[in-house]
């Protein structure tokens, strides 16, 4: 989905993923996104985090209740498999070849989504709080760009 102007904090050639902070599969994809992210094309931000949350906001997404990793591109946004085709598309080679499951119709590939993903705590485990960056990584983390 596309709108007229870029979420709070994020600028128009930002590539943002937000992601479930207390989830461990969530937190285990971001892991991979910062080792295989060679090129650092991409921001992480917690949907818990203010910054999240703005941006939920701002897609008029539900805040409290989180079933779908977000992919933003400046002012549009894809979920579900559509945020994980595009991020490993973006991811290059060998990853981007995952995207040939783009031909696969996307109703169908949303219900494999959501099989993982509403199952995702019980499947993987939870985290009692957001994990917090370490200090080599935080500058891949997406911060409030007014402080």
């Amino acid at each position: 989905m596309t709108v007229e102007k870029c979420p709070p904090n994020v600028d128009e050639n930002d590539c943002v993923i937000l992601f479930d902070g207390i989830c461990k599969l969530c937190n285990a994809w971001c892991k991979f996104i910062i080792k295989y992210d060679a090129r650092q094309c991409f921001k992480l931000c917690s949907v818990q985090s203010p910054e999240g949350q703005n941006i939920l906001e701002h897609f008029n997404m539900p805040t409290a209740h989180f079933d779908t990793m977000l992919y933003v591109e400046g002012n549009q946004y894809f979920d579900k498999s559509d945020a994980f085709l595009n991020v490993v598309n973006k991811l290059g080679f060998p990853w981007r070849i995952l995207y040939v499951f783009k031909i696969i119709p996307k109703g169908i590939r949303n219900w494999f989504y959501d099989r993982i993903a509403l199952n995702r705590y019980s499947l993987f485990g939870k985290y009692n709080s957001c994990m917090i960056p370490s200090k080599e990584n935080d500058n891949r983390f997406l911060k409030n760009k007014s402080v």
